[in-house]
């Protein structure tokens, strides 16, 4: 089995709350119909206060978070500062037209607030306040549609981004296997850890993991 023969089908989402940003994934990685890995990392730290969520093949995946990781860093080397969610989802954007199959989430906390952009193949993004990549989101973005609200605190956030992703694994064969969740603000990149997601899950009345 190659690297890049495998695809992490999957969910991704992206959700801007008052204070910060969540970004969140399951964590399943599937060749054809066959599930390959159970524990995949689709959320990534790229920058102090940036994350990316990754969709489509693992190998264009995890070159395209090495290439922007490195991005980012120089650039906080040279300016003195960290590069901006817009600046950053802009570099992506130029950089996936180069041939990676992937679809992005690009999120974070700047001087103007959260923001979170999706970042398609062709190079084209957009902002919003929720969003939703990869082969569940259909279901995901139905769950959030009517629970989304401006404002969302932190915690809201992440319930929303669990009951997205539990939508999700519920109907999507190659979303499963666990949840990622991290949340950004103006202190920074910070994962929330398994066992809150796992916790959090089980007093919303969801089964963990799918």
């Amino acid at each position: 089995m190659t690297e890049d023969a495998l695809k992490t089908g999957t969910t991704t989402v992206g959700i801007k709350c008052k204070d910060g940003v969540i970004m969140a994934s399951d964590q399943r990685a599937t060749m054809s119909n066959i599930i390959a890995h159970r524990d995949v990392q689709k959320v990534y730290q790229i920058g102090d206060n940036l994350g990316m969520t990754i969709a489509g093949m693992v190998g264009d995946a995890q070159l395209m978070v090495r290439y922007i990781q490195t991005e980012v860093d120089l650039y906080k080397m040279r300016k003195g500062a960290n590069m901006s969610v817009h600046a950053a989802s802009t570099m992506v954007a130029n950089v996936i037209r180069q041939g990676f199959y992937l679809g992005l989430i690009v999120g974070g906390y700047d001087r103007t607030g959260g923001h979170v952009y999706s970042i398609d193949g062709a190079g084209g993004y957009i902002e919003d306040n929720v969003l939703s990549v990869g082969s569940g989101s259909v279901f995901a973005l139905g769950a959030m549609a009517s629970r989304y609200k401006e404002d969302m605190s932190k915690q809201e956030g992440i319930d929303l981004a669990i009951t997205a992703l539990y939508s999700a694994m519920s109907r999507d064969s190659a979303s499963g296997d666990g949840m990622l969740i991290s949340w950004i603000d103006k202190d920074g990149y910070q994962e929330i850890p398994n066992e809150e997601i796992r916790a959090r899950t089980a007093e919303l009345g969801l089964k963990y993991p799918l």
